[in-house]
């Protein structure tokens, strides 16, 4: 999973956490009671979402779908692999990556609340490897360590609350800012994992965006499905600017297959494919 290109990292990383916050909508266009009417609809609708417990679970095992060709989730706490993208290791169950901090901040958080874990150890190798791609101080004693932490109730626990704080709470949050429903927020949460936060050209900000220039979101008076096609077009566009991204099948055959039939709140059954692969929940 992608977070931030590894030449960007370091820049990026200096910046404090309260900067990851998304972009606001932009003030609301026209101004008469139909666009104002139409907006105020949206943000009732959007009051509840992705953040529904059901929805969530909804939306992790479409995550898990595209980033670990699995349903079940919960088993991807163990995942580890350096999948050939220029940002180390991908691990756990939002793909934390050892060259693009969010790994680095997930067992600085996992050692602040549990001390003497089997990780903190390599604290130090983490610190020196991120932003860039390499495994010195890690290897295969790392892999084991962390499939080992896996096992702990604590790491699980400390992989939830930073998939939380750094993606999935931001995503909802700029979701129900723009009106949109829960199809919307799972869409912008995918995006924020895939690209990071941020308002570079291909983070997520960049995505949004990018995506103004062509439609507006529902807050702001626009058509909900209109808003949502042009920020699945500007998220293919970000995801070609990288080769280890180039397969859109998450975006075709999956979120544009549940817009196109109309499911906006994101309701089971859903049918959908990744790389070919079909899944089915309900």
């Amino acid at each position: 999973m992608a977070r931030l290109a590894p030449f960007a990292v370091a820049l990026a990383l200096a910046v404090p956490a309260a900067s990851y916050a998304l972009a606001s909508p932009a003030p609301e266009q026209g101004g008469s009671a139909t666009v104002a009417a139409r907006a105020e609809q949206a943000r009732t609708r959007a009051a509840t979402g992705l953040d529904d417990p059901a929805k969530k679970e909804i939306a992790m095992q479409l995550v898990s779908s595209a980033e670990n060709s699995s349903l079940d989730w919960k088993d991807q706490y163990r995942y580890i692999e350096d999948i050939g993208d220029g940002r180390g290791y991908t691990a756990g169950i939002i793909g934390f990556c050892s060259g693009t901090g969010d790994m680095l901040e997930l067992v600085e958080r996992y050692a602040r609340t549990t001390p003497g874990n089997v990780l903190a150890p390599y604290l130090p190798a983490l610190r020196k490897v991120n932003g860039t791609d390499s495994h010195e101080g890690l290897g295969s004693a790392f892999e084991d360590a962390w499939r080992t932490a896996a096992e702990d109730p604590a790491f699980q626990q400390a992989q939830n609350d930073e998939r939380d704080r750094v993606y999935f709470d931001p995503a909802v949050a700029q979701g129900k800012q723009d009106g949109v429903g829960t199809l919307g927020q799972f869409i912008y949460y995918d995006a924020i994992v895939m690209h990071g936060p941020g308002n570079g050209g291909t983070s997520f900000g960049g995505i949004r965006a990018r995506a103004l220039r062509e439609a507006q979101p529902p807050a702001q008076g626009g058509d909900e499905t209109a808003w949502l096609n042009a920020f699945l077009d500007a998220r293919v566009w970000a995801m070609k600017q990288e080769e280890a991204h180039s397969d859109t099948s998450r975006v075709d055959t999956a979120q544009r297959v549940f817009l196109d039939a109309g499911n906006l709140e994101l309701d089971p059954p859903l049918e959908w494919k990744v790389y070919g692969d079909s899944y089915r929940i309900g």
